[in-house]
């Protein structure tokens, strides 16, 4: 079967973040329950979630502040990897993220996650060097 795409609702926040350890996702401090439902509840087209079989088995979020639209946390779950559903969720990001008006978009990856590198340097998307990120 075939995973569905759909946006993440609260109910599912509890099986992202279960999908994000299963994945080996590198999160941060915000990266927990009540973050989640913050933006879903901000903006609830911004999480995607993919579902098979009842169980969240990928998911990314897919932010946009007006300005340039922003992917992160794009993680799918072990058994259903090198199967196309990180590309899926990254064309649907992509759209989502067209529809409401974004001409750029960036992909934040964290440095060192291996995995995260390498299916984005095999995506149609550059690296962009020369750029230091700053957060708090």
């Amino acid at each position: 079967m075939t995973p569905v795409l759909r946006s993440g609702t609260p109910d599912d926040i509890g099986a992202v973040l279960d999908l994000w350890r299963r994945a080996d996702a590198v999160v941060s401090r915000t990266d927990d329950t009540d973050g989640l439902r913050a933006l879903v509840a901000h903006d609830p087209a911004s999480l995607v979630v993919a579902e098979d079989d009842g169980a969240v088995v990928g998911s990314v979020i897919c932010a946009w502040d007006g300005w340039r639209g922003s992917i992160y946390r794009l993680a799918v779950a072990p058994t259903p990897r090198r199967q196309g559903l990180g590309r899926r969720l990254l064309a649907e990001a992509e759209t989502r993220l067209g529809a409401r008006g974004a001409r750029r978009l960036q992909a934040i990856v964290v440095d060192g996650d291996d995995r995260a590198t390498g299916f984005w340097r095999t995506s149609t998307w550059e690296e962009q060097a020369g750029r230091i990120r700053f957060v708090r």
